[in-house]
């Protein structure tokens, strides 16, 4: 599928927006009254809409502070948009086709995956994703880390969004049609959205973008580590026993391990956010943004 990506003339070093901000505070208030009214209504039509609204809200304003801060990137809101919803879906599809092939099914129901499925689960969906990048960006230049960054970030978390309904529509199926359990898996998930899908890939798109020609991918060295390295902390993620963690209310469990994993996954992300600055700096210098 072919996407004509256009871009902004250069521009000066914007200042930090706070769209993503009001982005945030609007869809919070939407959720809280679209969930409160379903109940006092008792409405099941609403349901989708709360659903879809809880699951996409992180993610999109995820995607609304990186484009905020994008300073020297010449990507448009268009760009975000269609790497968000085209790349999510293309990423979901091939790892929804090769985890049905690849990763053995758990032998008791809800059992969750073994460390080694995990890890098996983590290189399939980022090399799921980082694929659905380079098949948006393949007609852009590719020396920006910035627009790798940014475009990485809006796969990743067009990819979570997408994953995040389907795991809350079977919760509700799971339980016996309980919305409550369905809401519950929305806010867990949404919680931890900041740290996964998005910030993965937006590291491997950053290095990916560095190590490329201007009309060229290559898979040098660093983007194999990046890979690996990525792909290891989403297999942590999903493989790793959670045998430490604390609750938080309304009762929602957090994982120890989740949370320094988040954690190690945003440090890598700010370091490139950084380095992807100084690099847009040096190409504004020379006149090649």
């Amino acid at each position: 599928m072919a996407q004509d990506f256009s871009f902004a003339p250069a521009q000066p070093p914007l200042r930090r927006g706070r769209s993503w901000l009001r982005v945030f505070l609007i869809g919070l208030l939407l959720f809280a009254i679209t969930t409160v009214v379903m109940f006092l209504t008792e409405n099941p039509n609403l349901y989708p809409t709360v659903i879809l609204i809880g699951n996409f809200l992180v993610p999109i304003t995820f995607v609304a502070f990186l484009y905020d801060h994008r300073h020297f990137s010449a990507l448009t809101p268009t760009t975000i948009g269609v790497s968000f919803c085209i790349g999510g879906v293309l990423g979901v599809i091939g790892a929804s086709i090769f985890e049905s092939l690849l990763v053995p099914v758990p032998i008791a129901p809800g059992q969750g995956l073994s460390l080694g499925s995990g890890l098996l689960v983590g290189l399939i969906e980022e090399g799921c994703k980082i694929i659905a990048v380079m098949i948006l960006a393949r007609r852009m230049p590719h020396t920006s880390e910035m627009d790798g960054l940014l475009l990485g970030g809006a796969v990743g978390m067009g990819f979570a969004a997408l994953e995040s309904t389907g795991y809350a529509f079977t919760a509700f199926l799971t339980s016996g049609g309980h919305v409550s359990v369905s809401i519950v898996e929305t806010v867990f998930r949404g919680l931890f959205a900041p740290f996964g899908h998005g910030v993965w890939t937006a590291i491997l798109g950053a290095v990916l973008f560095r190590a490329s020609g201007q009309r060229r991918f290559r898979i040098t060295g660093a983007v194999v580590v990046a890979y690996l390295f990525v792909s290891v902390l989403h297999g942590l993620w999903d493989g790793f026993p959670f045998s430490i963690y604390f609750v938080i209310p309304p009762g929602i469990p957090i994982s120890v391990t989740s949370l320094a994993l988040g954690i190690i996954g945003i440090i890598g992300l700010i370091f490139l956010y950084r380095r992807s600055l100084v690099q847009q700096q040096q190409l504004l210098a020379s006149g090649r943004v």
